[in-house]
C-alpha cells in the first residue's frame, strides 16, 4: 500500500502549561522508539496567517508503512498508556490518516 501518514490536530486545554505541552510532545516523540510500526514523528505549531485553524494549535504527524501498522500502533500498550495521559489535556482533537499522493503534471 505504501507510506501512510497519521495526522493529529490538537488544541490543548487552557490550563495545560507550556512545560506540560513540552513534556507531552517528548512523550509522543518517544513512541517511535517503543512502537515498531511507527517509522517517524514530526510536530509543529500553527503559523498560518489565514486564521482558519479553528482553535487547533499543534500538528503531530506520524508515518507508518500501512493501515495495519496504524492499527497495531493504536492498540500498542505504550500508545494506549500515552493516550490516557495526552487526551485529558486536549480540548479539541482531529485525527486523519492518509496515503500521500504526488501530483504529476
Amino acid at each position: 500500500m505504501g507510506e501512510i501518514k497519521h495526522i493529529l490536530l490538537a488544541k490543548f486545554t487552557d490550563d495545560t502549561t507550556p512545560e506540560e505541552i513540552e513534556s507531552l510532545i517528548k512523550g509522543y516523540a518517544n513512541l517511535v522508539s517503543l512502537v515498531p510500526t511507527m517509522k517517524s514523528f514530526h510536530w509543529g505549531k500553527d503559523v498560518s496567517k489565514e486564521n482558519l485553524h479553528q482553535g487547533f494549535t499543534h500538528v503531530f504527524e506520524s508515518t507508518f508503512d500501512s493501515t495495519e501498522g496504524i492499527a497495531e500502533y493504536v492498540a500498542h500498550p505504550d500508545h494506549v498508556e500515552f493516550s490516557n495521559i495526552l487526551l485529558p489535556k486536549l480540548e479539541k482533537v482531529i485525527v486523519v490518516d492518509y496515503k500521500p499522493t504526488a501530483v504529476h503534471l
